[in-house]
Order: structure tokens, then C-alpha cells, then sequence
């Protein structure tokens, strides 16, 4: 194979690894705290001799996370916190301490507040955030302070990763900072909403659009490269 059919399968590769974003991205349209992703490319640039021109390769290199909010919506659950600005929860997986911004929580049966896959929800000093069962009513500042029945219980924190680029995707509205994490001053925490997701579904179809347009060219072309050599070699051997 020569250099262009290379080029065109390195390119049909990164298209692939950006269509797989998309998808991903589209399946999460409903999903609330999800974030969007878009795929980075890196290229590499080679000479091939003074009277010849330079061959470029490229290749999906990363994942980068889309951190602007979503939508708010309004459902007066008494356990929904939606996020208003930067910051994220802290909650407790079997992986360590991770971040999200799906705030939707329900009491487990010891009063600790959980995400809907368990992972208990922390507090500014990292601790499990407690309810009384027996609570008649539970009311949020804006500043995370929770209370039941008027009497303060602790402050649901938001935090932030100590390296912005060292955010990484765990799955689902998780996020891991290898780096650490930091508390955020001045956070916004709303009771009685919920976050969407961030993704534009008609700006994620039109990209899908344009992708898929772009590795059937890719296609086309293999396929006549494929159908000249053979046509070559056919030659060459009668």
C-alpha cells in the first residue's frame, strides 16, 4: 500500500473514534449531569526528501470533556441539587473519590444520601452527607448547607480537579482527577433541580452527519485504490 492509502486509513481510524463520541454523546441526551465529548487529534509530520512532498498523519490522540452547563429543570424533589456555575459533587466509589454533576440522591436505609448506583455523596470534609430518617423536612442553602426540621446538619461541598486537564471520564456522569481535588469557593447549590445534559442534539446529528459523509469518501477512495492495484497487478502478470 502507498502513502495515501495509509494516509486514508490512519484518517478513517480517527473518524471512527469521533463517530463512536457522537453516538455516545447523542445516547446521553436525556441523561442528567452528562457532558459532552469531542475527540482531539494529533499530527505528525513527515519529510519524505528534498524534491518530495511531506506526508501527514494524524490520529485520534484523546478524549476532551465538554464542561459547559446544561439546562436546569425544575422538579421540587427535596433530594435533587443541581449545580449553578463551576464545581463538582464529591461521591465515593469502589475506585476512590470521584466527581459528578448528576445531583439526583436518595437516602439509603442508614439516612446516608446515594446516587442512583449507591456511591455515597460527601460532604465539604469528604464525610458521608446523613439524614435522619425520621426527618419531616429538609431544606439547602445555597451554599450547600443542609438542614432537617431547622437544625443545620452538615455542607454538601463542591469541588473542582487541582489540574483542569487532568479530568478523566470513569463512565456514566463520573469523573476521576488523578491530581487531586480542590474545594470550590462561592459554589451555587440549588434544591429542587436537576442538570441535564449538555449535549445539543441537533449540533451532535449534524456532526454525525458530516462524520459518516467524511469515512464514506475515505471508503470510496480505498476501495479505487484497491481496484487499481489489482488492475495493475493483473496487468503485470499476463
Amino acid at each position: 500500500m502507498d502513502n495515501a492509502g495509509y494516509t486514508t486509513l490512519n484518517r478513517q481510524s480517527g473518524l471512527m473514534a469521533e463517530m463512536q463520541a457522537v453516538a455516545n454523546n447523542i445516547a446521553n441526551l436525556s441523561t442528567a449531569g452528562f457532558r459532552k465529548e469531542g475527540v482531539i487529534f494529533a499530527e505528525h509530520v513527515a519529510g519524505l526528501g528534498r524534491d518530495e512532498p511531506s506526508l501527514s498523519m494524524a490520529h485520534a490522540s484523546a478524549r476532551i470533556v465538554d464542561l459547559q452547563q446544561g439546562p436546569l429543570t425544575e422538579t421540587r424533589g427535596r433530594f435533587d441539587f443541581a449545580i449553578e456555575g463551576e464545581g463538582f459533587f464529591l461521591i465515593e466509589t469502589p475506585e476512590g473519590n470521584q466527581l459528578t454533576r448528576a445531583g439526583s440522591f436518595t437516602p439509603s436505609a442508614e439516612g446516608e444520601l446515594v446516587t442512583p448506583d449507591g456511591h455515597r455523596l460527601l460532604d465539604a470534609g469528604a464525610a458521608p452527607v446523613f439524614v435522619p430518617p425520621g426527618a419531616g423536612s429538609v431544606a439547602l442553602a445555597a451554599d450547600g448547607t443542609l438542614s432537617a426540621d431547622g437544625a443545620p446538619l452538615t455542607q454538601i461541598g463542591l469541588f473542582v480537579p487541582a489540574d483542569p486537564k487532568d479530568l478523566q471520564h470513569r463512565g456514566g456522569t463520573r469523573f476521576a482527577a488523578e491530581a487531586g481535588v480542590e474545594p470550590l469557593e462561592g459554589g451555587v447549590i440549588l434544591q429542587g433541580f436537576i442538570e441535564n445534559s449538555n449535549v445539543n442534539a441537533v449540533e451532535e446529528i449534524a456532526r454525525m452527519i458530516e462524520v459518516q459523509r467524511a469515512y464514506e469518501l475515505g471508503q470510496t477512495f480505498l476501495d479505487r485504490e484497491d481496484e487499481r492495484i489489482r488492475g495493475v497487478i493483473s496487468t503485470l502478470s499476463r
